[in-house]
């Protein structure tokens, strides 16, 4: 019996067969000592060697032993699972199982492009299935819970982390936080082929100042309102199952300890009854920012905040045991986290089978699945941008060579982009080899690497180093280019340039590329630029410069596959952006929702109005940018007050000669309101597929919800008047006429 000994009490005290769930987590709580509630709110990160014949001598080991950790992370593969989830609940008393988390970001094995890319397709069935297979992957490796999505809106391209989220508009943001989490939980969290879903990170992460990863925040409560927490609630909403703290502080209160932020708006506001975990160390972390003193202080501000799990920081378990004990901490606040934590455990189906999660021959039947792999396939196709193609340059026709030149060109792993769970390093299929396959013998196809991107460690941890002397293969690329009739150019970002950490000052090309990229260019103008990279790119000599530019971002496994059908027309571009391209770094933060002045932009040569005297005022590419094999005509917009809401319809036409898909747009702005307002607000999206010389009328409906917003005392309110409404192919391309609501 010793085997099953502590699982088997665990039954018994929950009551597994009768009981229903509260009484089966109060149950077990009451079982709980003092340690043993904290040890649940205690996440360790773990790799294989503590569950190798090594293992007992890890600090850390009897912890697991003793019933007083709740969760590990970063443990990977069924056998290592199951064997520290044996020695959690056939050795502790409890027998309690552990929750295995992951960052499952963009994929498992089977890797999608990354998220912020994915959000450019607007497709939002599209994104709950990436989601979807990622959870069946991760889920049938052993996996319970992952740290995604991330619904932080960021107007700042220099942080690495925008690669991660949906981009800077917080309605888009809310259909795709809520896609996402749909798309990780399915119906029922104890499906064992479910995740976990994590909304993170709570909150303003994506609005560090000079886009420094972990950097200070400065954002009023009316900014945090109506442009940061959005996708947060509508994650809520979508019954996500946990939240995660963010490193930042908000003008001067770390989120970590921030008690408005966690009970009084995600608690009571909302209402969120889940789990709310750290961010890694962030409870520690409370001592940097200056506002505790020692990790005992920061770990009662944390709880008191409303945090419920400590994640490898080991705060919670060094120190709340002594603050409850002389009296500091009342322990009716371990007790609300514990409770809520249990609930986890048995809403994933963990109670009743702590080894429902591991099955090898699920595994083997669902990771890397054919259908999977077609799915990324057919997900990155719909995420290339065409940002610029003069001369219908694209698709590819009547030429008999072409030359490849980049140092992306034949990566491998560039496309599996950061934040790759468990994809396979150089495992994606390659620009060249895309094209190779899609074009075979009939083209001519010549390569040059032209220069080095990167050299030492390329991985999560080290630092990227960029090579900047090296120009000795110039020579092989521009002969290459001389003799071709097009020239692709591959060049960008290796994948760990972007991602945590990552935050960049200059976001051009990094680099000689593009050095290399002129020089080509003064031998073959006929240039297709191939970009690969995670964030929004500063390019303006390429966009004024180079006919066809192409924005493929991290595309996952099947990357190479991907940008040749479009290539070739096989795939007609539908991709928009969902992030602005800034002009300069001088520029950022730059948007599309941004809010007049008392001096706005003007069309006269006066000086005196919000500007930059050295750079034009736009975006070089503007949210919702993105352009397509045929073209579209907008007419016949029209706006009906009906009741309690507007009707909006709008004619659209593909007037080219291909079949193609358009992302209808539709923005508001409200001309008066007792805060200024932005200039365009987002409110509704449709994509339609049009065939040639069609024409399809496309209907929105806006209510008086929709047209509400945060005031100055935070309360949600409609304010009648006129309204300004616009319909178009992106946030510069648009229809309007104005309505009086009231």
């Amino acid at each position: 019996m010793k085997a099953v000994f502590g699982f088997s009490i665990l039954l018994a005290l929950t009551g597994c067969t009768t009981s229903n769930t509260s009484n089966r987590v109060e149950s077990l709580l009451n079982q709980m000592t003092l340690r043993e509630k904290i040890g649940q709110m205690n996440q360790y990160s773990v790799g294989p060697e503590l569950t190798g014949p090594e293992g007992a001598q890890n600090d850390r080991y009897s912890q697991f032993e003793n019933g007083e950790v709740g969760s590990a992370i970063n443990l990977i593969g069924h056998k290592d699972i199951r064997k520290l989830q044996e020695l959690v609940v056939e050795k502790s008393r409890l027998g309690i199982p552990l929750v295995f988390a992951h960052d499952v970001i963009h994929g498992y094995k089977t890797i999608f492009p990354i998220p912020l890319a994915e959000s450019c397709s607007w497709d939002l069935q599209a994104i709950e299935k990436s989601a979807r297979i990622a959870a069946k992957e991760a889920a049938a490796d052993g996996q319970n819970w992952t740290f995604a999505p991330m619904v932080d809106i960021s107007r700042d391209p220099r942080w690495g982390r925008v690669m991660e989220g949906a981009g800077e508009d917080p309605y888009w943001g809310s259909l795709v936080a809520a896609a996402r989490v749909r798309g990780f939980q399915g119906e029922d969290l104890s499906d064992p082929l479910t995740l976990a879903s994590c909304a993170k990170h709570f909150a303003g992460y994506g609005f560090a100042e000079s886009g420094k990863d972990y950097n200070s925040a400065l954002i009023g409560r009316n900014d945090l309102r109506n442009f940061v927490l959005p996708p947060f609630k509508s994650a809520n909403n979508a019954n996500t199952a946990t939240f995660m703290n963010s490193f930042n502080d908000i003008d001067g209160v770390p989120a970590t300890g921030n008690k408005w932020l966690v009970n009084d708006v995600l608690r009571k506001e909302w209402m969120f009854d889940g789990v709310l975990v750290s961010d890694w160390n962030s409870v520690g972390e409370l001592v940097n920012h200056g506002v505790v003193k020692d990790r005992a202080e920061a770990s009662a501000l944390a709880l008191k905040a409303g945090t419920d799990m400590d994640m490898e920081g080991a705060n919670f378990i060094d120190n709340l045991e002594g603050l409850v004990l002389n009296g500091s901490l009342p322990e009716s606040l371990i007790d609300d986290a514990v409770r809520r934590i249990l609930h986890l455990k048995q809403n994933l189906g963990l109670l009743d089978d702590p080894y429902r999660y591991l099955d090898s021959k699920r595994e083997q039947e669902i990771v890397m699945h054919s259908q999977h792999l077609e799915a990324s396939l057919d997900m990155a196709r719909k995420s290339i941008v065409l940002l610029k193609n003069e001369n219908a340059l694209l698709p590819l026709k009547d030429v008999s060579s072409v030359a490849v030149i980049g140092p992306l060109a034949k990566d491998k792993d560039a496309p599996i982009g950061s934040w790759r769970a468990q994809g396979k390093s150089n495992s994606a299929v390659s620009f060249h080899e895309g094209l190779v396959n899609k074009l075979g013998n009939k083209v001519q196809i010549a390569y040059a690497e032209g220069c080095k991107l990167s050299i030492g460690p390329n991985n999560f941890l080290n630092k990227l180093k960029i090579e900047q002397e090296d120009r000795s293969g110039f020579p092989g690329a521009l002969a290459v280019a001389k003799k071709s009739d097009v020239v692709f150019m591959v060049l960008g970002e290796p994948a760990f340039m972007s991602g945590e950490a990552r935050s960049r000052s200059d976001i051009g090309l990094p680099g000689l590329q593009l050095e290399l990229l002129q020089e080509v260019y003064k031998v073959n103008e006929n240039i297709v630029l191939v970009l690969m990279n995670g964030r929004p790119l500063c390019i303006p000599w390429e966009e004024g410069n180079i006919p066809a530019i192409l924005e493929t971002w991290h595309l996952g496994s099947r990357a190479g596959d991907a940008i040749a059908d479009v290539i070739v027309g096989d795939y007609n571009p539908s991709g928009k952006l969902t992030m602005s391209f800034p002009r300069s770094e001088g520029q950022i933060p730059i948007y599309y929702n941004y809010r007049n002045t008392g001096r706005p932009e003007n069309d006269n040569d006066l000086v005196f109005y919000q500007h930059h005297m050295d750079v034009d005022r736009t975006p070089l590419f503007p949210f919702g940018h993105g352009l397509s094999y045929t073209t579209f005509d907008y007419s016949n917009l029209a706006v009906r007050t009906m009741d309690n809401e507007l009707e909006i319809t709008v004619d659209v036409a593909n007037t080219g000669e291909r079949q193609g898909e358009e992302v209808v747009m539709l923005y508001v702005r409200d001309k008066v309101a007792s805060v200024s307002r932005p200039v365009l607000e987002l409110k509704g999206v449709r994509k339609i597929l049009v065939d040639p010389g069609g024409q399809k009328t496309v209907k929105f409906a806006l209510t008086k919800e929709d047209l509400s917003f945060y005031n100055v005392l935070e309360e949600f309110v409609f304010e009648p008047g006129a309204f300004e409404i616009s319909v178009g192919t992106s946030s510069t391309d648009l229809l309007t006429e104005t309505v009086q609501f009231n």
